[in-house]
């Protein structure tokens, strides 16, 4: 059993824009999946459908073998959603903001104060229990969010962009916090610009455009359709590039330059070849985040 189906799924709004063409896309159980694509591609027309917001023109979706055209309530039990927008009563409590959520889905009182203290000490909002939401930071509000997600316990857990707009110390928070509950068991389906995110945390991934998705596998053999990767040199002094006309040098100052890497082609071999050339490396990095380099090259072809 899948933890998402989903066949021939169509939505046409009623001016007429057709925002999903068929889309055909499948969730294994226990996967950390990503769902990429530009703005108004479809993502959050999926997931809106997904969570019965939107109603789907045609197509067949399944959460967890629940068809949402006759099991939606079951279905909607089984995830949580961790929206772009903060979408919660700001003059509600942190905790109460939980406590109601799980009481929505039929778990008693006493269950969810349990649930919910152990959830918010997981992510650092113990303390802020008692704080009507409003109070909080932006960062502690997007935590908030995944908390609420979190405290009816779901086995498809949708993270909508989680970490826009946090710092890096608490996107790194984050992540190791949604991978523990990968590792725990819950599947996860995540959407995010920033693609770092995709290369560290997710095994497989979709990128739909314009309503349909051009790719779907793993991260790692999405990353082997670039054929080159640019690498930023530094040395102790640049000699002469001659030697490396191979690997097209692009001088960017006395210490520094590019070289384009082709798949074919070991870094051992140019470290050599480098060192031939009487030049002493000190370091080497990827110029892109190779990720974004494969998004736009999908996207634009």
């Amino acid at each position: 059993m899948k933890a998402l189906h989903i066949q021939n799924l169509k939505k046409t709004y009623s001016d007429g824009t057709q925002a999903l063409k068929g889309v055909n896309f499948e969730v294994e159980q226990g996967d950390f999946c990503a769902l990429l694509g530009a703005n108004g591609a479809g993502k959050t027309t999926i997931i809106g459908i997904m969570t019965d917001l939107i109603r789907k023109t045609s197509g067949k979706v399944e959460i967890f073998g629940l068809d949402i055209d006759t099991h939606i309530q079951e279905a909607k039990g089984l995830m949580g959603v961790v929206p772009q927008e903060m979408n919660f009563n700001l003059f509600e409590k942190a905790q109460d903001i939980l406590v109601n959520e799980a009481g929505y889905f039929g778990i008693d009182r006493k269950t969810a104060l349990v649930e919910s203290e152990k959830i918010l000490t997981q992510l650092e909002l113990w303390n802020k229990r008692k704080i009507i939401s409003k109070g909080l930071s932006g960062g502690m509000k997007r935590r908030l969010l995944i908390a609420r997600a979190l405290v009816t316990r779901p086995k498809l857990l949708i993270l909508d962009e989680p970490t826009a707009g946090v710092d890096v110390e608490l996107r790194h928070m984050m992540w190791k916090f949604i991978t523990d509950l990968n590792k725990q068991g819950t599947t996860i389906l995540l959407t995010t610009h920033y693609l770092e995110e995709v290369e560290k945390l997710c095994r497989n991934a979709a990128i739909i455009k314009e309503g349909e998705i051009i790719a779907f596998d793993s991260v790692k053999n999405l990353m082997n359709i670039l054929q080159e990767e640019v690498y930023i040199v530094h040395v102790d002094q640049i000699k002469s590039l001659e030697s490396l006309a191979k690997y097209k040098p692009v001088k960017i100052d006395e210490t520094t330059f590019e070289i384009e890497l082709s798949k074919k082609e070991k870094l051992n071999d140019f470290i050599g070849m480098l060192t031939q050339a009487g030049m002493n490396l000190i370091d080497l990095r990827p110029k892109e985040n190779r990720m974004e380099s494969l998004y736009l090259k999908l996207l634009r072809g």
